[in-house]
């Protein structure tokens, strides 16, 4: 679809002829392109190289204008019923290019084909017939039109007639299709007309009269022809008396190719039928010159056309036409019913192009432009007016045209885009203009191979999740407590399946990323645990362990242990999936672990506190900045009284793992040692070491008391003395 070069804004920013005004102030008009829609916002800014101090007092308007009108409601259904069509098309086509290349030739592909193009035809009509109720609410609430749609119907059932005709048919005579194209979509003479004309007693005085039997007859409606012929047995004159009675067989019985088996006997038949009219029109001339007008019309010349119609006379239905307000359409389908009765399709164009040397379409009509185009043989040119009428009408007909090969299926050099990706993806624009259809967007833009593939990831990417807690309601809905309860649902999930259906892994790794960030910025860590490892996205799953642990520094140990029951259930299946780096495993091992140890204290589990805490201590499970934290941590069971919570070898741990901070401290290495616990007790590398001290004089009088009850043994005594002196 073509894009408009200008936005008409309302207030103007300039006015027209004004814009050197804007200019001499140093401004330009500027315009910022929505991430999540085609849609974009026009401001007003500086064109001076250098910052200069602004006035801020008046401030600047912001435009919001959008390329494409967003879709109403229901136009939003009828492109979602339709993409429905595209998808099923897109995999029957996918699935032919595992086949050979003749796959269409097979007749069981190419109905299929043929069906899912009227499918577009039977869905057109219905909404056509929709929009067309006589509905005041519903008519002030149209985007489009009835007419809109009815252009639509006419323009995809021409394209079915000309180019998707059934199996084994695309080389027969093709004039008794498109009559009744043309009947069915462009009524006359209308009904009305022949209401008011059976109504009269003697209609023949009626100017309308002969205009409307010559169409009738012209359109092959035979019983309308037949019905007015009979009233003419009526008529004053003799000779049309009899003449009507002779023609009443003739419009009867004109051999019709869909009541025939073999063309052969359609084309004898045909033949002897022309004999007969040939017959009639030497039984016209007979009638003499004075008895040929009835006082109102030249019966005789109106009988003539007739006559010449059923001929085939070419002249004859040029002149008709002309006369009764047809139009080229008019002129090259009578031309296949009657001057050449086995007109084929591929003939068609040269017919139609002497045909609108004539009477060339309206310009002004774009629709009149589409039927001219797919008549005269132009599938690429009827593509740029379809364009031009309804960016749908466009994409769906490049489809069935590449697929048919009636349009270039390469792509340009120059833009690396094929002819129907081009219209397609023109046509994912104009649906980009709504939001709220990004999975429809997707379909067709995934269709258009790499380009379009690439542009659906970034609508995917923007595709609002709707995952962030709602502090502006107390009443939480149930799919949101379904998210918080760890099932994919809502948009996530649709997200998910889209990336799942066309493969597009990394998109889905990238939104599994962006949840994981929500989820932990509203504390859901389990969540984002979750989705930092269906990621792969490892630093990141490091990050949020280091919140999960940054809540213990800043909250505490109870809010802390609620947080990691949440991501405890992780950790087993993190251990066993391939792939995942053990440093960040390791890490939420730790988070888990000392988790645990903080609920076993607040439950008064002592014993299985104290062996947790050396345990990770021991089997090297906490990290170094942590020791701190575990070493003041193990003061409280170093003054239980009088039971004993650590072996005599734990507590040389505890030992071990305080002298070494300590060394490290006196290397300058602090900073690896003591940062959580500088943190934890607000203070700096002084204080940190003044609580670790406090820790020492509890471990000293530990191993006293270890003494006293005979704990230990000589060189222990001796090994603990020197490490407390």
């Amino acid at each position: 679809m073509a894009v408009s070069q200008h936005l008409n804004l309302a207030p103007p920013l300039v006015h027209s002829g004004r814009v050197d005004e804007l200019i001499q102030q140093g401004q330009t008009l500027s315009a910022s392109l929505s991430p999540s829609s085609n849609s974009l916002a026009v401001f007003v800014t500086s064109t001076a190289t250098r910052v200069q101090k602004a006035d801020h007092s008046e401030e600047q308007p912001v435009y919001f204008a959008s390329i494409d009108a967003t879709p109403s409601s229901d136009r939003r259904l009828f492109v979602s019923d339709t993409s429905v069509i595209f998808a099923a098309f897109r995999n029957l086509m996918n699935a032919a290019h595992d086949e050979s290349l003749e796959w269409l030739q097979s007749e069981k592909n190419y109905n299929i084909i043929r069906k899912l193009a009227i499918d577009y035809i039977n869905h057109i009509k219905e909404c056509w017939i929709h929009v067309s109720q006589p509905t005041g609410s519903l008519e002030s609430s149209l985007q489009f039109s009835s007419d809109h749609y009815r252009s639509l119907y006419t323009c995809f059932s021409l394209f079915v007639v000309l180019y998707l005709p059934e199996f084994g048919l695309d080389d027969a005579p093709v004039g008794d299709d498109l009559m009744e194209w043309l009947n069915t979509h462009f009524i006359e003479p209308s009904t009305e007309e022949g209401d008011q004309l059976s109504g009269l007693e003697r209609p023949w005085e009626d100017d309308t009269f002969w205009p409307y039997l010559t169409r009738a007859t012209l359109r092959g409606l035979s019983k309308a022809s037949v019905f007015f012929l009979d009233i003419l047995s009526k008529h004053p004159s003799e000779d049309l008396q009899r003449l009507s009675k002779e023609l009443k067989p003739l419009i009867n019985s004109q051999p019709n190719l869909q009541n025939f088996s073999a063309e052969r006997d359609f084309a004898y038949s045909s033949r002897r039928w022309n004999d007969k009219v040939k017959s009639l029109r030497l039984d016209l001339d007979r009638v003499p010159e004075e008895d040929r007008h009835d006082g109102f019309d030249n019966w005789w010349d109106r009988v003539s056309d007739i006559v010449g119609v059923l001929e085939g006379r070419e002249e004859v239905i040029l002149k008709i036409c002309e006369e009764i307000g047809g139009d080229w359409k008019e002129v090259a389908v009578a031309w296949g019913v009657f001057a050449d009765i086995r007109l084929r399709r591929q003939d068609i164009p040269e017919i139609v192009g002497q045909v609108l040397d004539d009477m060339p379409p309206d310009p002004t009509n774009i629709e009149d432009m589409i039927h001219s185009a797919l008549f005269g043989g132009q599938p690429a040119k009827a593509l740029e007016f379809a364009a031009k009428l309804d960016p749908w009408l466009a994409a769906h007909l490049a489809d069935f045209m590449d697929a048919l090969n009636l349009i270039e299926t390469e792509a340009e050099e120059e833009s690396g885009v094929s002819l129907r990706d081009q219209y397609t993806l023109e046509y994912a624009d104009y649906l980009h203009s709504d939001s709220a259809l990004w999975r429809i967007t997707v379909v067709y833009l995934c269709s258009c191979g790499n380009i379009g593939k690439e542009r659906a990831d970034e609508v995917i990417l923007r595709v609002p999740l709707q995952l962030r807690r709602r502090k502006d309601i107390t009443v939480v809905s149930s799919e949101e407590e379904r998210i918080r309860a760890g099932d994919v649902v809502g948009v996530l999930k649709e997200v998910n399946a889209t990336c799942f259906e066309y493969h597009r892994e990394e998109v889905r790794r990238t939104i599994c990323r962006i949840a994981a960030q929500i989820f932990v910025e509203d504390k859901d860590f389990g969540l984002a645990v979750s989705y930092c490892a269906s990621a792969e996205d490892w630093p990141g799953l490091g990050r949020v362990v280091d919140r999960v642990l940054e809540e213990y520094i800043t909250n505490g140990p109870a809010h802390f242990a609620r947080y990691v029951a949440d991501i405890a259930p992780s950790l087993q299946a993190l251990r066993s999936q391939p792939g995942s780096p053990g440093v960040f495993v390791h890490r939420l091992m730790f988070a888990v672990r000392y988790a645990g140890f903080q609920r076993r204290r607040m439950d008064l589990e002592l014993q299985d506190a104290a062996l947790d805490l050396v345990a990770m201590l021991h089997e090297d499970i906490a990290p170094k900045a942590w020791w701190g934290i575990l070493l003041c941590d193990a003061v409280d069971f170093l003054q239980v009284d009088p039971t004993l919570l650590f072996s005599y070898s734990e507590a040389i741990t505890l030992l071990q793992t305080l002298q070494e901070i300590f060394t490290r401290s006196e290397q300058n290495s602090g900073d690896d040692y003591l940062s959580i616990l500088i943190r934890t007790i607000k203070g700096g590398e002084k204080e940190a070491l003044d609580r670790l001290k406090t820790v020492r004089l509890w471990l000293a009088r530990y191993f006293a008391r270890c003494t006293v009850i005979g704990v230990g043994g000589k060189h222990v005594t001796e090994r603990r003395s020197y490490a407390v002196s």
